[in-house]
């Protein structure tokens, strides 16, 4: 779980109650960056620890988030992504640990005014919702940390339901960054 805990705080995946969404294919590679995405952010977790966040990129439109608490720099964990636009959003999706189906994830996220990067999961709920109403295909699963759903639908039919405003409420926050200054 502790590899699946830093892909989760890398890109904010957290793994609220155990829920997760994931998906067969992931994000192309196609996209660059938004400006100011990549550097050092940092943030508090929901246990009150410290912990850096650094964004930068492997290749051609590929990324890799780096996480580490203050508290232990060396113990680092890497995990490479791809960035997306759509419609008004920016999405980013890196690979799930095989005991949690082996497939994909995708949150989105944005650099705010305030140079905070927020990130934002799909809430289980309406994805299942989703799911029931035939916007989406998928089904559920279970691991041993909690509920999960497979979306099973492709890509354009995916962003095409995420890009409807109104399914803006699939989106919640669940982390907060802030630039770090350069002296750190």
């Amino acid at each position: 779980m502790r590899a699946w805990r830093g892909v989760m705080i890398a890109l904010s995946f957290l793994l609220l109650s155990g829920c997760l969404v994931t998906f067969k294919e992931p994000l192309a590679a196609s996209d660059p960056a938004p400006k100011g995405l990549l550097g050092k952010w940092s943030s508090t977790n929901a246990w009150g620890q410290p912990m850096n966040l650094e964004l930068y990129r492997l290749g051609n439109d590929r990324y890799q988030a780096v996480t580490y608490f203050r508290a232990k720099p060396r113990e680092r964990e890497a995990y490479p992504f791809t960035v997306s636009r759509h419609g008004n959003r920016w999405y980013l999706s890196a690979k799930v640990p095989a005991r949690y189906g082996g497939h994909f994830t995708i949150a989105g996220f944005e650099l705010t005014d305030k140079h905070e990067l927020v990130l934002y999961n799909l809430d289980l709920e309406q994805i299942n919702q989703a799911i029931a109403q035939k916007a989406l295909d998928g089904q559920a699963f279970q691991t041993d940390d909690g509920a999960g759903v497979q979306v099973d639908s492709s890509l354009d039919k995916v962003f095409a339901y995420l890009d409807d405003p109104a399914n803006s409420d699939v989106f919640v926050e669940a982390a907060r960054y802030q630039r770090q200054a350069s002296s750190q």
